[in-house]
Order: structure tokens, then sequence, then C-alpha cells
């Protein structure tokens, strides 16, 4: 029996689906939003949630799984009841349940079951098809002041040999720079002037540099001798996750954080509801991991989880 398929179906048209004896997954519409920092248009979506107190069967799943399948509404609720005390195991034993399209459920020491919600489908029907898009950033030109800050950039320079033979220019200059005061178009004349000297010159500083670099030699003396690394890869179905995030630069930051803890942090890759997986270490038995998880629990992060996964070594 697909119960998360059934669950699924009824998400998009109540509010509230219960699993009896179990819990009840519960929706919230919220309005479309922007990001601040990220400027990541979201639309209109519902936001799941869990809430193990509410667990008294109303018979909404039962009578849904006995209109499908054609099957007495008894019989219905008998396979309900007997896939809880299935899901109920899995969680005392440490291990997360994954709803296709809704989210995963774990314990904690408390007892308390932890509900993380899938981001892959929008159960808001008016908003089907809307998928989230990035806007984006406007930026804006600055101009420059240009008048007295290109004064103090560019300055008029006058050659030593030139101010012996024809030191008539110097005050042939000056009385330009004096005549660009009163008129605007001798003072855009002087503008055009001084652009076209600040690109002779660079053509001419870049000349210089392109020509030394072609004449320089490069020797390098002592040169380092070559290492070899040996690293042992991590292998393992059997991993105990520190945390899941949306934000793969978040879960690179955990993975310092753990590895300067001690541990042998990964990231396991993005797992099918767009989360990257950061683990603290994988294990090739389910003793040595779950031996493992009690004592990560005891020391470091009460909310660790076991997740049994098959990864390509």
């Amino acid at each position: 029996m697909q119960l998360e398929t059934y669950i699924s179906d009824l998400l998009y048209r109540y509010e509230c689906v219960t699993l009896p004896e179990f819990g009840s997954f519960l929706t919230q519409s919220v309005s479309a939003k922007i990001h601040d920092t990220t400027h990541v248009f979201y639309p209109p979506k519902k936001v799941l949630s869990f809430n193990e107190q509410i667990k008294q069967n109303d018979g909404l799943l039962a009578r849904y799984i006995a209109d499908v399948e054609k099957i007495p509404f008894e019989m219905a609720n008998q396979s309900i009841s007997k896939r809880v005390k299935t899901l109920k195991s899995y969680l005392v034993q440490g291990e997360t349940l994954m709803f296709e399209n809704i989210g995963e459920l774990t314990l904690n020491n408390e007892g308390k079951i932890l509900f993380q919600p899938s981001y892959h489908l929008n159960y808001r029907t008016d908003a089907f098809g809307l998928s989230h898009f990035t806007i984006p950033e406007v930026t804006r030109e600055t101009l420059k002041e240009a008048a007295q800050d290109l004064e103090k950039v560019v300055p008029i320079a006058v050659t030593p040999e030139r101010r012996k033979t024809r030191s008539y220019l110097r005050y042939a200059a000056i009385a330009l720079v004096a005549l660009t005061v009163g008129s605007l178009g001798i003072s855009q004349y002087y503008v055009n002037q001084v652009e076209t000297y600040n690109q002779l010159a660079e053509q001419e500083a870049q000349g210089a540099l392109e020509q030394k670099i072609q004449e320089a030699t490069f020797v390098i003396e002592n040169p380092l001798p070559a290492i070899t690394l040996n690293v042992k890869k991590q292998t393992g179905n059997y991993h105990i996750v520190a945390g899941a995030f949306r934000i793969e630069d978040n879960a690179y930051k955990k993975i310092e954080q753990l590895k300067t803890e001690g541990f042998k942090a990964r990231n396991l890759g993005a797992n099918k509801y767009g989360l990257h997986e950061v683990v603290y270490d994988s294990y090739e038995t389910r003793e040595d991991a779950l031996r493992a998880l009690r004592e990560i629990k005891k020391t470091n992060n009460k909310n660790a989880w076991l997740l049994i996964k098959q990864m390509d070594n």
C-alpha cells in the first residue's frame, strides 16, 4: 500500500490529514515572497508541518484508500494500523522515515518526532506550475565628477628640453587653462585633449610592459620535491547525519566545523528534496553506526540520526 501517495493526494484538498495513532500532516497557505539577500522569488504555496499530538482517527484517510483500492472501510483501517506499527518500529531503531513528496521523519532523544518537510511539490492548487526564480540585482552607474578632479589626476607637464627651446609653450598652456574657466567649448576641447594624452600614455606603457615580459627569463632555483598523498576513501552505507542544508555553502561550513572537532565529515550530496546531507562519518555495518550514533547524541548532537543510503564508491 502506497500510504505516502494517498496522504499526498489528500494534502491538495485538506489542511489536515491524520495517520491514526501516529500523527497528522498539516498545511498552511503562505503568500509569495522575495528573499532579502538571495533575491529569489518564491510563489505562494502551502507550508507542511507535522503534529504527533493529533492522532485520533477521523476516517478521512481510510475512506479515501477504500474508495481507491475498492476494499471495505474496515480493511483499509487494518492496513493503516499495520503500517503504523512498522513505521514506529523503524523510528525506535533510529532510522529515518522518508515520505515521498512530503518529508522526512526522525526520532530525537526525548522520543519526539522531528519533521523535515519536502519542497518538491506545491500543494497549493492555485499556484500549480509556478516555480521559484532569481531576480537579477539592479546595478547603477556612478558618474564621475569632471572639472577639478581631472586636473588633480592628470596635471599638464612640460619637459626640460622643450622649456629651453620653446618656453612660450608653457605660457600658452597656462593661458589655455585660464580660458577654460570662461568658455564651455574650449573646456570640452581641453578634456578631449587630456583623454587623448591618457590613451597614448597608456598604450606606450602597455607596449613597454609587454616588451619587458618577452625579454624576461624565469629561473626557479631549488624546486620543491614532488609529494604523494595517501587519502583513505570513506565507504559504507550507514551514515550518521549532522544536518541537511538547502544552501550548499552552509553545508560546507558545517563540514569544516565538524572536521575541527575531529570528525571525518563529508557531504553526501543533494537528496531528492534538494537538501545537502552532511554526515559525521560512514560505517560498513549497522552495529558500528548505531554505536557511534549513541556516542554522538550523548556528547555532540542529540538530534543526529542514522541514514541508510547506498553510495557509489
